[in-house]
């Protein structure tokens, strides 16, 4: 998962917030992900940003059940939303279920907007807790305490320095079963 962080930081630092940032939109350049390169699709909602100068978005736009809060509350927003939207992903690719549903958009983003979602999926029982503390730093409401780019970079299950132990945590078959599920969902875009 550091290499998409990586790449969105990347985009980032060029003054790009994406705002579209989901599975879908994560490519592999082969099929082994060690030997592969991740590169990020689809910048049709992307938006250039200039940091110097306190520019902010403000259009309402994304994929339902990955756009932040603050772009919901119709707020002024920045390249934080898109670390929002990449902890949603990694929810999803590490317990193969998003950590907010509901068939009814409008539900949905209330529930976003609250940042109401939990750990209690059995997949979670194998997952870390430094997994855990950077989505729960990433899925903050906030977007000014909301981890930041420096912040996701040292973070011990991002930096390498939390050694997990080694566990089969069937991340490939868990993504397989939330795009079957998700393939038969009401369309909600």
């Amino acid at each position: 998962m550091a290499p998409v962080f990586d790449a969105v930081i990347y985009c980032h630092e060029r003054n790009i917030v994406h705002r579209d940032i989901k599975p879908e939109n994560l490519l592999l350049s082969g099929k082994n992900l060690d030997d592969s390169i991740i590169k990020i699709s689809d910048f049709g909602l992307a938006r250039y940003i200039n940091a110097s100068s306190d520019e902010l978005a403000t259009t309402t736009c994304g994929t339902p059940g990955y756009v932040a809060p603050e772009i919901l509350h119709k707020k002024p927003y920045d390249h934080r939303c898109d670390y929002w939207s990449l902890a949603v992903v990694l929810f999803i690719m590490l317990s193969g279920t998003p950590p907010f549903y509901h068939e009814d958009n409008f539900e949905l983003f209330e529930i976003i907007k609250k940042g109401e979602y939990d750990f209690d999926a059995p997949a979670w029982k194998l997952i870390s807790k430094e997994a855990k503390d950077l989505i729960n730093r990433l899925l903050t409401t906030d977007p000014d305490k909301r981890i930041t780019a420096e912040e996701i970079r040292v973070h011990p299950w991002i930096s390498g320095e939390y050694k997990a132990q080694k566990k089969n945590l069937n991340t490939l078959e868990a993504m397989k079963g939330w795009n079957t599920r998700r393939k038969l969902m009401p369309d909600q875009q």
